[in-house]
């Protein structure tokens, strides 16, 4: 393989892998910031052990993350300089402030909350947890307005004497910040990651009422695990449904903006109305002899249009959309470009990210519903479905990341024929991912670090799994079961909880 090939696949591995971890930090962190209030406000101790149990899981997948993505940034230097010269003046402004902002805010709060616990007020210490979960989220702001200038470019201009594109002073600065794109992306990862993260308390929690009801602890499991599985089921649903919806406005806003990007992902092979919602492909290319559709006419063209059948149900096919990028960018790039993505990919990726989804929010009111009133799961066969099921939000979130890069393609920087639309070809912002890698790096060299990076990453997410797996299993300390069980047998007071606290 080429260096484009090598640099791609080193990008791609170690993104993905990031992203793994990523969105539980984002969710997991605000969670546990409410956790820790509820005890501030009522006093109750489970409140705050939930905050302790949970926090320990952030904290140990906290620090792999920020180890996986500061390799990210170097790899803008290294293997995409020509990408980092061509846009660094506007995708480094949001990176900057990630860096010295939202990084070092939820990096220092992290350790006042660590060490602080009984060395400061109860008040203060739940102050610095909300300071880290501003942090984080503030963190998946920034770094989601630079990705979204990717995918569609604002608040710059193309400079032809410097052949770099330049931020339009603080005015394009915050139209980065504040683009469609971004809030769109911003609402519909922060609520993905929310389902992460109530995925793994509710998971957890699950498991742990049945293996408690085994050792005849029924106090542990009612007055603890069964409160904080309803928590994560509560916080799975209510974000599955925020990204169900945010998601059917990001296809339509993507078909208008990344038009490539949605035909591929929807599976649209030729041009014209009412189209059926595609189900599967059966070969490698977009073709209307290799997809299978669902017998509803015109369900594919609302989701976009939201008109089944007409002139407004029309949507673009395969090869009206290669002629329009051939017409358009002919003077630049010449004709021999295939302008549109891996169809595979981007077909099944977004099938598997809808598909994770819908299962994540049915199986959040099945538990919902299982642990309605009184009532307790005690069948392993349930405790293992929901436990197997954890991953649903994490795989969902990856193969929506995927989709979200890969669907790009060929493109870096995307045009935006919005906001150029009386340019021409050479006077718009764009740049071709293969215009955008570094051209003094050997294969060698990128082949060596993907090797090390895959093999290093597979270490670190064998020790994060495990450190997880075993933390998880050791639950509540001893001590706090019986705290629960005095709770549960006796008039403890107030002032009482909140001695045995802090």
């Amino acid at each position: 393989m080429d260096v484009l090939d090598l640099s791609r696949w080193q990008f791609g591995i170690t993104t993905v892998y990031h992203f793994i971890l990523v969105p539980l930090t984002i969710g997991l962190s605000p969670l546990v910031a409410i956790m820790q209030t509820k005890w501030l406000r009522s006093g109750d101790t489970k409140y705050l052990r939930m905050s302790e149990f949970f926090g320990k899981v952030l904290l140990i997948n906290f620090a792999l993350g920020v180890a996986t993505g500061i390799v990210q940034e170097f790899q803008f230097g290294l293997n995409w300089s020509e990408y980092s010269r061509y846009v660094g003046d506007i995708f480094g402004a949001p990176l900057a402030f990630e860096a010295l902002l939202a990084f070092f805010m939820e990096s220092v709060f992290l350790g006042v909350w660590i060490f602080g616990r009984g060395r400061i007020s109860a008040k203060a210490h739940t102050i610095a947890i909300w300071m880290v979960a501003l942090g984080t989220n503030l963190s998946a702001y920034f770094i989601l307005a630079a990705n979204s200038f990717m995918q569609n470019p604002v608040g710059a201009v193309y400079n032809p004497e410097t052949g770099r594109a330049e931020l339009d002073g603080m005015t394009g600065f915050i139209e980065v910040l504040t683009s469609a794109t971004t809030l769109y992306a911003v609402l519909h990862t922060l609520t993905a990651s929310f389902m992460v993260a109530g995925a793994m308390v509710s998971g957890i929690s699950i498991w742990w009422i049945v293996r408690a009801l085994k050792n005849n602890n029924e106090v542990e499991a009612r007055e603890f695990w069964k409160p904080s599985a309803q928590f994560g089921l509560k916080v799975l649903a209510g974000a599955a449904i925020l990204v169900i919806g945010s998601g059917h406005f990001i296809g339509q806003h993507m078909y208008h903006i990344q038009p490539t990007k949605m035909i591929a992902a929807m599976g649209i092979a030729e041009s014209g109305e009412g189209h059926n919602l595609a189900l599967i492909m059966t070969g490698t290319e977009l073709e209307a002899d290799n997809i299978v559709s669902l017998p509803v006419p015109g369900l594919e063209s609302f989701m976009v249009t939201n008109s089944f059948s007409g002139e407004d149900s029309y949507l673009m096919g395969v090869e009206e959309v290669q002629a329009n990028f051939d017409e358009r960018f002919n003077e630049v790039y010449g004709d021999n470009v295939d302008y549109m993505p891996n169809p595979f990919i981007a077909f099944y990726s977004f099938r598997i990210m809808m598909s994770l989804g819908f299962t994540s929010l049915g199986l959040s009111i099945l538990g919902l519903f299982l642990l309605r009133k009184d009532k307790l799961i005690n069948s392993d066969l349930i405790a293992k479905v929901f436990v197997w099921t954890i991953p649903f939000p994490f795989i969902a979130s990856s193969f929506g990341w995927i989709l979200t890069e890969m669907g790009r393609q060929p493109w870096v920087v995307y045009p935006n024929f919005e906001r150029e639309g009386d340019l021409t070809a050479s006077e718009m912002m764009h740049l071709l991912t293969e215009n955008g890698v570094s051209q003094n790096v050997l294969s060698a060299e990128v082949l060596i670090s993907v090797v090390t990076f895959t093999l290093l990453y597979l270490a670190l997410g064998i020790v994060w799994f495990r450190l997880i797996v075993r933390y998880v299993r050791e639950g509540i300390n001893p001590a706090d079961k019986l705290l629960l069980e005095d709770a549960h047998s006796a008039d403890v007071t107030e002032d009482t909880k909140l001695s045995f606290a802090y």
